[in-house]
């Protein structure tokens, strides 16, 4: 059975109860989630946990009638009249939103009618086990200057142990939730006073972000690429030319004037790196041509979409455009695919799907190039044993796309890393290359990221581990933890060797018993301890305890170096 079917159908079942439960209630939407469902309304009943029994209650009573999910049409003018007799404003205005031509359909469910695209179930029975989470305030249509709504979330599965499973991943993911742990582990904020989607970066979650960039860098280096640094504001006519301008204006930041000229802070790097590419003529001797870039990019979000560091409104990309000739584009697609695994692999994430979209009916580039581009996608997927989906129709309009999508530790899936063919682009700024015929030819662009955002990642990253990093990524590796005041020169020496060896370490000084420091480490998830008294400050030895496994023995600083060594290696 079609999982998304059966949300759908229980948010439209929730939302039957809900109507027969209260009075004078406004519906909006129900879609389905990745985890479940939500309804949102507007009504004079403030909701509260306690509903949530009654609410259940009445689904249960509904799903057991067995009742049909009976799709019906009707002409527009008659829509309209039968939303505004039910007196369901949000509903008209939706229903005005449907483009003329398509036909406009309703569900009835019971008494229970609604304005909806469909489809849904059969009949309430095939929806099994529900339960309401949790209720939050939801802006009409996303928009703060709109009426604040009632947002009921639920979930469904095919019997209560499903169910049951299903709500302890749930709270699983709430015990793993960046934004309460970001705070928790000192890692980074986000500041109304500064700005909505702002996100401050504290020394913890420096330290983090660092080691992720040394080591994207490092084996970017390795793969070939090499590194730009482009401006954060462009004039008006750069973003003109690229198109940014004409379809994705809403999105970007108000011009400026500097110096009688319109400028934009810019959401995107790709048409700086043309800038680059076009700054002197090319030969094909030279291409391919892999250039990346952790540019920091602002993109306008609406309000009610922000989300900690997964939905921000300034945030650094891992960018890199790829250009090279049509000859050569194939193994560049098979190595962009490799190396994004790669990548991804190194930071624990193993479980990788891939989404192959192709073209849709609106298209710029010739269709022979669009065949090439898609076949070089496939190819590479197919060259690295990859499973994959392919989404007919569903590139942009400039080129097909793979999406990468990985799983996390509880399951939960989340697209990262994105291979993207462009013919616009190329086009719009007229790239060329000098062939080996002598002539102009116009390069292959690919647009690639890896890890999307170094935000995004980074709240993905927090998700996963728990907080608790792996020994390479931990914000402090390794934590002093001398007896008393007397073993502290002993390990402020310590602490400068470890720091010479680029090994992230503190020293806790406060005055505690150790079994009050060791549980301290513990919850601040640092990976490694080194216990000094006075038996390991005579001798020149540390007692080692890990996060994970408990005392490790004594060692020499020495060896103490090696068993971190082999520690990161593994």
């Amino acid at each position: 059975m079609n999982i998304e079917l059966v949300r759908h159908s229980a948010a439209h079942v929730m939302a039957a109860a809900v109507c027969e439960l209260f009075p004078d209630v406004k519906l909006d939407i129900g879609p389905s989630t990745d985890d479940g469902f939500y309804y949102d309304f507007d009504m004079p009943h403030r909701l509260v946990p306690d509903d949530f029994p009654r609410i259940e209650s009445k689904m249960a009573e509904i799903i057991k009638k067995d009742l049909p999910f009976e799709r019906f049409e009707l002409p527009r003018d008659e829509a309209r009249k039968l939303l505004l007799d039910k007196g369901q404003p949000y509903k008209v205005e939706r229903l005005d939103d449907i483009p003329e031509g398509e036909p406009v359909s309703f569900y009835k469910c019971g008494d229970f009618v609604d304005l909806c695209r469909g489809p849904h179930v059969s009949s309430t029975g095939e929806i099994k086990a529900v339960k309401i989470m949790s209720i939050a305030g939801s802006y009409y249509r996303g928009d703060e200057k709109n009426p604040m709504l009632q947002r009921i979330y639920g979930i469904t599965a095919e019997s209560e142990d499903e169910l049951n499973a299903l709500i302890s991943r749930i709270e699983e993911a709430k015990k793993r939730d960046h934004r309460k742990l970001g705070p928790e582990l000192d890692l980074f904020s986000i500041h109304e006073n500064v700005g909505p989607g702002l996100v401050h970066w504290h020394p913890k979650g420096a330290r983090i972000r660092i080691a992720i960039e040394d080591f994207w860098r490092r084996e970017h280096f390795r793969a070939g690429y090499e590194m730009l640094f482009t401006p954060h504001i462009g004039r008006a006519n750069l973003w003109e030319t690229s198109g940014h301008l004409g379809f994705y204006k809403e999105n970007m930041y108000s011009s400026m004037d500097i110096d009688g000229q319109p400028y934009y802070v810019k959401p995107m790097n790709c048409p700086f790196h043309i800038q680059v590419y076009k700054s002197r003529m090319r030969s094909y001797k030279e291409l391919p041509l892999r250039w990346a870039e952790l540019g920091t990019v602002y993109r306008y979000e609406k309000s009610g979409v922000l989300h900690g560091l997964l939905r921000v409104r300034g945030f650094t990309q891992d960018d890199a455009h790829i250009f090279c000739t049509p000859e050569t584009v194939g193994e560049e697609i098979r190595n962009t695919v490799e190396f994004a695994l790669r990548i991804l692999r190194r930071f624990g994430f193993t479980d990788v799907a891939a989404y192959l979209s192709t073209r849709p009916e609106k298209a710029v580039g010739e269709l022979e190039r669009w065949k090439k581009a898609t076949e070089s996608l496939e190819s590479a997927l197919q060259s690295e044993g990859l499973a994959y989906s392919v989404d007919e129709g569903g590139g942009a309009f400039y080129g097909p796309k793979i999406d990468l999508k990985i799983k996390d530790a509880i399951g939960r899936e989340w697209q990262l890393g994105t291979v993207q063919f462009d013919f616009n682009l190329p086009e719009r700024f007229d790239l060329t290359y000098i062939g080996a015929d002598g002539r102009e030819h116009r390069p292959y662009m690919v647009h690639r990221a890896l890890l999307g955002s170094i935000e995004r990642f980074f709240g993905i990253l927090i998700e996963h581990y728990a907080g608790a990093f792996p020994l390479w990524l931990a914000p402090e590796q390794v934590r002093i933890l001398p007896l008393t005041d007397a073993q502290l020169p002993r390990a402020l020496e310590l602490r400068d060797l470890l720091r010479s060896c680029d090994i992230r370490v503190d020293i806790d000084v406060r005055a505690d018993k150790l079994g009050a420091k060791i549980r301290r480490a513990q919850e601040e998830k640092v990976s490694l301890m080194l216990v000094i008294g006075k038996r390991e400050s005579e001798n020149g030895t540390v007692s080692v305890r890990s996060r994970l496994d408990g005392d490790i023995g004594t060692m020499s600083p020495e060896e103490f170096l090696d068993y971190f060594k082999d520690a990161v290696e593994k």
